[in-house]
């Protein structure tokens, strides 16, 4: 017996398809002034973050995409439609800020070791990283209330919030030059900006993989679902609880429900079938879930 109820999407129509694009095209735009001013200026810090922005811009492009082919429906081939789409496009935006950050020490740490090489204009490398600074608030505030249900927007937000802190770094680096003409304060707000970053990128991983493994959801106490199960009248016993999700915000659930004998003579299978789904949506946010309602002994039938 199961719900037919369409799942929710992790990315919720129009709305955050708009929003994604508008953040893309801020991105975009502060990319091109960050790049411009890293020649003129010869700052590596603007550099790295127009690089980090370069990759920013490129996971937008991955999540407006994911999100579109999210939004396709079912279909015979597809069962459960495209939202795993999400996950990969998640998955990407990971690798992606991972490899940026080898680039950046990498960069960083030469010219630490030969700081003679370094000439940096320290006003005009300031006001380019202010103009980076107020664009990353802005996308961040955009993004801010889909990322809580959205993975793929999660990915794209939590990189605009490197772009806003590593743009906050730039700013102090482009002081100290501007102020003391101290050149190294440019290497070491570029190797601050790939420190951290790293473990936005291992936190964006560990999310994928417990989507992709079919953990289950962060919060989600099986042993109460079970509990909340067995209370409900006509119940004997449950058994072969799952719990996973297809992208972050779509949990799902399936369990084999052993049930009273005169539940299913009765026809009161559709009642009992109601009120735990209603439990699960209520109380647990699982708005897809399948039970599977069986007499008592069929459980020994069954192939394990």
């Amino acid at each position: 017996m199961h719900d037919h109820a369409q799942s929710v999407s992790g990315v919720r129509g129009q709305a955050n398809h708009r929003l994604l694009a508008i953040s893309l095209t801020l991105t975009s735009l502060v990319m091109i002034v960050q790049v411009v001013g890293a020649a003129l200026t010869g700052s590596l810090a603007l550099l790295a973050d127009a690089a980090h922005m370069f990759a920013d811009a490129s996971a937008l492009v991955i999540a407006l995409i994911a999100s579109l082919v999210a939004a396709r429906p079912a279909n015979e081939r597809n069962t459960y439609g495209y939202q795993r789409a999400e996950v990969f496009g998640a998955l990407i935006n990971a690798v992606l800020l991972i490899a940026l950050c080898v680039w950046i020490a990498v960069e960083a740490i030469g010219r630490l070791l030969h700081p003679s090489e370094q000439e940096v204009a320290g006003g005009l490398m300031l006001a380019v990283a202010v103009t980076g600074l107020v664009a990353n608030a802005i996308s961040m505030w955009l993004l801010s209330a889909a990322q809580r249900t959205s993975i793929n927007v999660r990915g794209a937000y939590l990189e605009v919030l490197g772009d806003l802190i590593g743009s906050a770094v730039v700013i102090v680096a482009a002081i100290v030059i501007w102020t003391t003409g101290w050149m190294p304060a440019d290497a070491l707000a570029s190797l601050l900006i790939a420190i951290m970053i790293v473990p936005r990128a291992i936190t964006l991983l560990r999310e994928v993989f417990a989507v992709l493994g079919e953990r289950a959801p962060d919060g989600t106490d099986v042993a109460t679902i079970r509990e909340h199960i067995l209370s409900a009248g006509g119940v004997a016993d449950v058994h072969d609880v799952h719990v996973w999700q297809l992208t972050r915000g779509a949990p799902v659930f399936t369990a084999h429900v052993v049930v009273e004998p005169d539940v299913l003579t009765s026809g009161r299978s559709g009642a009992l079938l109601s009120s735990l789904q209603s439990c699960l949506a209520e109380h647990f946010d699982v708005e897809h879930s399948t039970f599977q309602f069986e007499p008592a002994g069929h459980r020994e039938h069954e192939a394990h």
